[in-house]
This record gives C-alpha cells, structure tokens and sequence, in this order.
C-alpha cells in the first residue's frame, strides 16, 4: 500500500509539474506577449504606446524618448524601425471607406460617427519610404466574432479613432533641423617637382697641336739655290 501511494504521489506530481511547463510555454507564445518582447528588443525598452492586431500576428509600438516607431509581423518573426518624422499620415477605413484621416501638414479629417463594421476594421500608417510606404493593420475581421477575447466592430473603432488622434499630435510637432553636413574644403594639389637641371657635358679634351712638315719641294729648291749660287761664283 505504501508502494502504491508513493507511485500515486509521484505521478501526482509529475502531472502538476508537466501542466505548469505547459502553461508555461503557452503563456510565453502568446501572440500579443511575443508582439511586445520583439517592439521592446527592437526599440530598447518597453513600447510607450503598443496597438496589436490579435490574430494576425502584426503590432506597432512607439519610443518616444529615443523618438522612434517599430512595426512587427509573422508575431514578431520580421520587425522595420523608423524615425517618428518619416510618418507622414494615418488612415482608418471601415468597410473598404476611409472615414477617418490625418496627413503631416493637413487638416485631420475626424470620424463623424462610431458604428460597427460588416467586413473589416482597418488602421493604415503611411511613410516617408520607397521600399515599405505604408503598414496596414486589419483590427477586426468577421472571424473574430468566434475568438476568445477580440474586439467587437465598434471596439476595434473606437481604438483605431484613438490612434488617429494619436498620430494628430505627433504630426503636429516640427520636424528636428537638419544640420547640412560640413565638408572640408578639397586641398589644391601639391605643385609639380621642379625639373632638374640638365647635367654638365663633359669638357671635350683639346686634340694636341700636329707637327706639320715642310712640303717636299722646299728641299729640292734649297739644293737648287746652292748650285745656282756655285754657277755664279765659277
């Protein structure tokens, strides 16, 4: 009997340990916690103000003391952080119809009126970008009816309207002045070697002077004026 209650007690145990790990892991891969973890890596510290859209893995958080937004999506999996003066605009559309807007330098266009939607609740934040101009985030789909814990239509407005309000504000502020980059002045270019001056020919060394020999008729006119003089003296 002792046997079988400590067998009981051990599977007992085990049981509860394995449902706490299993708790455990869920708790951790929860969409919304896994949205937050990757905008707070991303940004250095906990988002000031998070919007996460449940059940399609996306969110959007702001640093407002390092002046940066962060987007997310695939839960967490791929994330882009911008500047707060690269948004230029932010859209709310409910069934396909914008009816709410706000553009950097533009009058807010303000919801008339908060009702449901039939098909879709979506919020849309525009920037200053070639490559990623714009970051939909669907708030509600019909689907979400059946979810535990969504948002109904009209919530899913109302929190979408908040952001525009938002967005309003941060529009608002004037954009941080760009200093134009100092660029040193280009150097002149050194000035070029001065030629050196041609080397010294070498002194011609003078021929020695030649010893020049009397013509061979000088000797036949000396021998020819002895016998003419010996001639006149006979």
């Amino acid at each position: 009997m002792n046997e079988v209650g400590r067998l009981l007690i051990s599977l007992a145990f085990a049981g509860a340990g394995l449902t706490l790990a299993g708790g455990g892991v869920i708790w951790s891969m929860d969409e919304g916690r896994r949205v937050r973890r990757s905008l707070t890596r991303v940004l250095g510290e906990a988002p000031h103000a998070l919007l996460v859209a449940h059940g399609r893995g996306k969110g959007l958080g702001f640093n407002f003391t390092a002046n940066q937004l962060a987007l997310t999506w695939d839960a967490g999996g791929w994330c882009l952080v911008y500047k707060i003066e690269e948004l230029i605009g932010a859209e709310l559309a409910v069934d396909g119809q914008v009816l709410a807007r706000v553009w950097r330098g533009e009058a807010r266009r303000a919801l008339d009126m908060l009702r449901g939607a039939d098909t879709q609740v979506t919020f849309r934040l525009i920037f200053d970008d070639a490559a990623h101009p714009d970051f939909v985030m669907d708030l509600w789909l019909p689907e979400d009816e059946t979810r535990k814990g969504a948002m109904t239509s009209a919530e899913a407005v109302q929190e979408a309207n908040r952001w525009i309000a938002r967005i309003e504000s941060l529009l608002r502020r004037p954009l941080p002045r760009r200093e134009a980059p100092v660029v040193a002045p280009a150097s002149a270019p050194p000035p070029p070697a001065a030629a050196a001056p041609p080397s010294p020919e070498p002194p011609v060394a003078a021929a020695p002077p030649r010893a020049v020999e009397p013509p061979p008729w000088e000797d036949d006119a000396e021998a020819f004026d002895d016998d003419d003089e010996a001639d006149a003296i006979t």
